[in-house]
């Protein structure tokens, strides 16, 4: 309140300040001159007089704040994203490719050709032989043979066996004293028991019998015949024979014209939502391009007609004698002696021993001790009895009669006559005709078609899901400490001059007030 009324005061000495200071300035030409005065005042009237006063400043003081700031921070997050990708698949195509070829066409052709050939003509002969042939002619004949066998007779007996066993026969108390169990001790005993057993022994014995065979002795002979045979004579002849070669060509036929897909290079450019750089494909255009020629090789007959040298046969009759061998039999009488073997049996009785094994229940006391319920056990003996079987054999002899059969051969001489039929060959010239078939080659062309195969590039769309990376701006607090400009108002001395207070008129000092140059 005080500084706001110190305002006015402040300006009026300025005012008054800067006057005096302007006629100064100027040398003295303007004088100071009062209100109620008439005449202008002298140098030494008008002297300044400086004084201090307070005057109020505003200063600007810096003064440090802690403020919280925010600041913007991307934080990357992945999330998925389903791409559509397109990739090529070839898939193979076939179409159709025309070509001729030249195929070889026979054909079956025929030709008269005149021969002669020897027919053989057969004729059957007959012819009577006389033989004589020794017929055996064999007699049955018996003989009774006497002779003895020993016959096992078995006779079964039966043997009583007494023999004892201890039965355990058990009693339960209970008390809490010491007791006595008894525990059974096996003990393992041997026992030989004497058996006969009839041992069969076999004997072996020959004997010789006497007997006639009748032998057969073959006798070679010789007879002559007269035969006819075909003598082979050869020679020969030139023949024409259609034939020719294979010749292979080669033909070359041009490449088919099929469309290929070509695909531009690429780039790649930066995508602002993904935070990366991403694969631009080139465009896709469809050229057409011609494949590689390929080159045919066909076969071609190229017919030619040669002479041969061909080997002929022809047959000439000629009438030879041989010998013809064959043979006669006659039977000769054998004495002969044979051994024969048999077997006798006899039936030894043989003494054998055999080791029974049987065991014995020995109980033996023992000592335990225990609160709870025991059994006492308490053996009885028991006599029992079993009954053996076994048999004996006993060799009986028996006297046995058996009747051999055998035979007598006896050679009886016999007249034959047999009918013997042999063949006479006569050659017999005969004219044929044949046709003979050859094969001429004709070259006919043909049209096939083939499928050929191509292969062509087939876009194939699918879908794959992907991370894609997304810059999320989120807001972190943080503080700082800044200096914060602040005005204070504060009281300053100040030295102001101003002409002091005189009196122009009487010439002499004066009050301010009167003079009218009051402050």
């Amino acid at each position: 309140m005080r500084a706001v009324m110190g305002l006015p005061i402040l300006a009026v000495i300025l005012a008054a300040f800067s006057a005096n200071s302007a006629e100064a300035a100027y040398g003295g030409l303007f004088s100071f001159r009062n209100a109620g005065c008439c005449e202008p005042a002298t140098y030494e009237c008008c002297k300044q007089q400086c004084y201090t006063v307070n005057k109020t400043c505003k200063e600007t003081v810096y003064e440090q704040q802690e403020q919280t700031c925010y600041k913007t921070v991307y934080e990357t997050v992945y999330e998925d994203k389903t791409v559509d990708c397109v990739t090529y698949e070839t898939e193979t195509r076939y179409k159709d490719c025309t070509y001729t070829t030249c195929k070889p066409v026979w054909e079956t052709k025929y030709r008269t050709v005149n021969y002669t050939t020897c027919k053989p003509v057969w004729e059957t002969r007959t012819k009577d032989i006389c033989y004589t042939v020794c017929k055996p002619v064999w007699e049955t004949k018996t003989k009774e043979i006497c002779y003895t066998v020993n016959k096992p007779v078995w006779e079964t007996k039966t043997k009583e066996t007494c023999y004892t066993v201890c039965k355990p026969v058990w009693e339960t108390k209970t008390k809490e004293i010491c007791y006595t169990v008894c525990k059974p001790v096996w003990e393992t005993k041997t026992k030989e028991i004497c058996y006969t057993v009839c041992k069969p022994v076999w004997e072996t014995k020959t004997k010789d019998i006497c007997y006639t065979v009748c032998k057969p002795v073959y006798e070679t002979k010789y007879r002559d015949v007269c035969k006819t045979i075909c003598k082979p004579v050869h020679y020969t002849k030139t023949v024409k024979v259609c034939g020719g070669h294979w010749e292979t060509k080669t033909e070359t036929i041009p490449g088919p014209v099929v469309k290929k897909c070509i695909q531009e290079p690429g780039c790649w450019t930066w995508d602002p939502c993904q935070c990366k750089c991403v694969y631009c494909p080139g465009e896709t255009s469809v050229v057409e391009v011609q494949c590689p020629p390929k080159t045919c090789c066909k076969k071609v007959w190229v017919p030619e007609v040669t002479e041969k040298q061909i080997d002929c046969v022809r047959y000439e009759h000629e009438t030879i004698t041989e010998q013809v061998p064959y043979k006669v039999c006659r039977m000769e009488k054998e004495q002969r002696v044979k051994t024969c073997t048999y077997k006798v049996c006899k039936m030894v009785p043989e003494q054998r021993t055999k080791t029974c094994t049987y065991k014995v229940c020995k109980m033996v006391p023992e000592q335990r001790t225990k609160t709870c319920t025991y059994k006492v056990c308490h053996m009885v003996k028991e006599n029992k009895t079993k009954t053996c079987t076994y048999k004996v054999c006993k060799m009986v002899p028996e006297q046995r009669t058996k009747t051999c059969t055998y035979k007598v051969c006896k050679m009886v001489p016999e007249q034959r006559t047999k009918t013997c039929t042999y063949k006479v060959c006569k050659m017999v010239k005969e004219c044929h005709t044949k046709e003979v078939p050859y094969k001429v080659c004709k070259m006919v062309q043909e049209t096939h078609t083939k499928q050929v195969p191509y292969c062509v590039k087939k876009p194939v769309h699918t879908t794959k899901t992907v991370k894609v990376a997304k810059c999320v701006p989120k807001k972190v607090a943080y503080t700082v400490t800044r200096c914060v400009p602040k005005t204070i108002c504060k009281t300053v001395p100040v030295t102001v001059c101003c002409p002091a207070p005189c009196d122009p008129c009487c010439g002499g000092q004066a009050a301010a007030s009167d003079c009218g140059c009051g402050a």
